[in-house]
């Protein structure tokens, strides 16, 4: 269940980065009752990035096989990759 906290306890930033460290996880912070922002530890927000990175490759590569783009069988291309690193 998301965490949410009320605008004024960012003024508790030692106790709010405590929190965002030890559940890792995003906390939703709200204004007037309202969603206003989301707050979370540097390593979550990497471990998000990495994934977002990962899905948007895989999302390029799907989309140039739909338009024509060539694949590779695995074996091959893993036997390509030992012969050009490693003799």
């Amino acid at each position: 269940m998301p965490r949410i906290v009320p605008i004024r306890d960012l003024r508790k930033t030692s106790e709010l980065s405590e929190l965002t460290h030890t559940e890792q996880e995003p906390i939703f912070i709200t204004k007037n009752g309202y969603s206003n922002l989301v707050v979370m530890s540097a390593e979550l927000y990497d471990r998000y990035v990495s994934i977002l990175r990962t899905d948007q490759d895989i999302f390029e590569a799907e989309e140039e096989v739909k338009n024509g783009g060539e694949t590779v069988d695995a074996a091959d291309a893993f036997d390509g990759l030992d012969k050009k690193y490693y003799g």
